[in-house]
Order: structure tokens, then sequence, then C-alpha cells
């Protein structure tokens, strides 16, 4: 009898084991969903296959004020599907929509595609400049931070020119968004690359009512390139303004961002001479005397001389070291006071962190100018001192 129990404990045991094992009754298979991995936001204005089907009646009521294109990867493959204009198969397919909803729109594509739209494998967010002087940033992100489908390590960049344009390549097999999303691993090369801004980091930047950049993406000859920053105001949460690359540079030395990259300049001949960075530190001090507050910035390097053109140079002296790391410093200072002159003058806003340096160290005065920083700190002195130390000489043979 204990025998006949025990067996049929066991039957019952694996059985339970087995149950997990059936799957989940409600489950997708991922041959039948679109999912997709990018999507970009441009000003309103319908699409182009779009107008052809209103043309032809399929219409509702909407306003037109933001375009969304969508990409979607991968694709079926079945007949002339997913092909490009060249012929030949494409890994990913665009889709775009208008309308006054970003909720909406997707929905609307529901009515254009065989299979449902989904984000759980969404890598990438850009959203055009041109659209930001319009709409606020919170505004037309409100429907990605509340979608649970939606990944809040999403990366956002922003794109000088139509964002839609960021989702496209030429490249056999590549799929954009892919390319995007792995970009930003190249900061171990050089410090014009930022760091990555995800869905949660902004939806924090946002209802910090804080000035902040974002890495812009530019296209041109069918490639995709990271090219400076926009600033996006902190009170609008509008686009106002656009760092170049160099000063996107100098930015990521200042907040310590950085530590990567070359610093140009030349020698007392006019030949190109180049400091690669092996390490670089940057300290914000605060100071305040009465009502005015002024800023004391310390930024020291060390790296190697790893490129002259001057071919009667010794540079493996100690003198001729000492006269290249004052052309370096003063260099890297010209490229920080052209950030600075930017912010402070004329964009009148603060994305460095020289407020949070002055709350953190002095408190009750940050209270007193928070409201109003970003025209505090543009009316604020800034030094800067630099020192710059070359450590070697890099690796070459005398001729």
């Amino acid at each position: 009898m204990y025998r006949r129990c025990g067996r049929s404990l066991l039957v019952l045991a694996i059985s339970i084991l087995l149950v997990p094992l059936a799957g989940c009754w409600s489950s997708n298979e991922i041959e039948d969903l679109a999912l997709s991995t990018g999507l970009a936001m441009d000003k309103g204005q319908p699409a182009p296959v779009e107008k052809e089907l209103e043309g032809k009646g399929s219409t509702y009521a909407k306003r037109n004020r933001v375009m969304v294109t969508i990409q979607v990867a991968p694709i079926k493959s079945k007949g002339n599907q997913g092909k490009d204009q060249s012929g030949k198969q494409s890994a990913y397919m665009n889709v775009s929509g208008s309308g006054d909803s970003i909720f909406e729109i997707f929905r609307q594509f529901s009515i254009r595609l065989d299979r449902p739209v989904i984000g759980h494998h969404l890598k990438v967010v850009v959203i055009s400049v041109d659209l930001l002087r319009k709409q606020s940033i919170e505004q037309i992100t409100d429907f990605l931070l509340r979608d649970n489908n939606i990944r809040p390590s999403t990366l956002v960049y922003l794109s000088d020119g139509p964002a839609r344009e960021t989702l496209i390549s030429k490249m056999p097999g590549e799929v954009p968004s892919f390319h995007i999303a792995g970009m930003h691993r190249n900061q171990s090369r050089t410090s014009k690359v930022l760091d990555p801004v995800t869905l949660t980091k902004l939806d924090s930047l946002t209802h910090s009512r804080k000035s902040f950049v974002l890495q812009t993406l530019v296209t041109g000859g069918g490639e995709i390139q990271l090219s400076g920053a926009g600033i996006i105001n902190g009170s609008t949460g509008r686009f106002i303004g656009s760092l170049n690359q160099e000063d996107t540079e100098s930015l990521n030395w200042l907040i310590g961002g950085g530590d990567a990259g070359p610093i140009k300049a030349y020698d007392r001949n006019g030949q190109p001479i180049t400091y690669e960075l092996l390490s670089m530190k940057s300290k914000i001090t605060p100071r305040t005397e009465g009502e005015q507050i002024s800023f004391k910035v310390g930024i020291e390097t060390e790296g190697r001389l790893i490129e002259t053109w001057d071919e009667q140079a010794h540079p493996t002296t100690n003198e001729y070291a000492e006269e290249l790391e004052e052309q370096f410093e003063e260099k890297l200072q010209e490229k920080m006071q052209n950030l600075l002159r930017k912010l402070q003058t004329k964009y009148k806003t603060d994305v460095a962190g020289f407020g949070q340096r002055l709350a953190i160290e002095k408190p009750a005065v940050w209270r007193k100018v928070k409201d109003d920083w970003d025209r505090t700190f543009s009316r604020s002195q800034v030094t800067i001192t630099c020192k710059v130390k070359i450590t070697d000489f890099g690796s070459f043979t005398e001729k």
C-alpha cells in the first residue's frame, strides 16, 4: 500500500513539474509580431504613403503635429516585401504616420500592417530638432514613458535634419537602429561621444527642470554620424541651440564624462602637432562673495605626443616637451573658453553642472538662486586653468 501511494505521489510531482513546460496559453509567436527596433519623430506632416491613402478616403479626425516613423526588424521576405529601391532584400522596414497622438498613430499602423507592433525590443528614439522647436520634449515622450511595453533603457538622440532619415541605411543587411544603439561604444576612442541618455534618465532630466544636452545625429551619403549635441531648455523643454563637435568634446571633459581623444595644435613652424589624452580630471569649485557667485575650474590631463609634422623637431628633449605642453594648454584653454562663451552669452544656460556643484557645496546660496539659475549662471565669472603633462612620445624609430 505504501509502495502504491509512493508511486502516486511521484506521478503527481512529475505532472506538476511538466505544467510550466507547456508554455503560456496567451503567448504570441515572434514571427507573428512586428518588432519595433527604432522610432523617429519629426514635425507634423503626412508621409508620402499616408498622403496617397488619405487621397483615397483613408482619414480620421486629427491634427498633424508630429510624424512618427517606426523601424520593424526583422521582416518577412515573401515576394517583394522587404526589398529596397535597388531590389535587394532589406533587413528592416520603415512605416510612417502623422497625427496629434503618438499612441493613436501606433494603433493606425495596425490597419496597415499584417502583424501587431510591439516595443519590447525598441533600441533608439530619434527626435528632430525642428519638432522640438514647436513641441516640448515632455509632450512627445509622455506616451513612451507610460507604455509598459517600451524598455526604459531605450536610448534617446536628436537629429539635425529629418529624424526618419536616420533610420535609413544603404549598407546591405544593416539595421540602422541597431547601428545607432552601438555607436556610444566608441567613447573609449573619442570624447565627442557623450554618455547615452536613456528614457529613464530623460524622465529624470525633464522633471528636474534643468537644462541638458542630447547627442545629435546627422546623415549624409547613406551614413549616420554623431555630430555635437543639442541643448534642451529646462523650463520650456524645447530645443534652443546646438554645440558643435569640439564644444561637445570640451563639455565632456568639463563634466568628467570623457578622457579620450586628441588635442591638435600647431607648433612654432606652423606644423600640426597632436596630443593623445590618457587621462583627464576636472574640478569645479564655486565661490561666493556677497551676492556675487563665481567659479574656478581646474583641468589636468596626462598623455603622449602622438603625432608631429615638423621634420626638424627633436621630440624627445625636455625643452621641446615643455614647449609643446604650453601650446597644448593654450589650445585646451581656447576650447574651454569657446564652450563657456556659448553657454553663458549665446544660450544663457547651464548644461555643465555648475549649478549642481553650487547646490552640493553651498546649499543655502543655491536655494536662493535655483529658480532663476540659468540667468544667474550667465552672469557668473568663471576662471579656467589648464595643465597638460606629456608623459611619453609614443613609439618611433630615429632616422
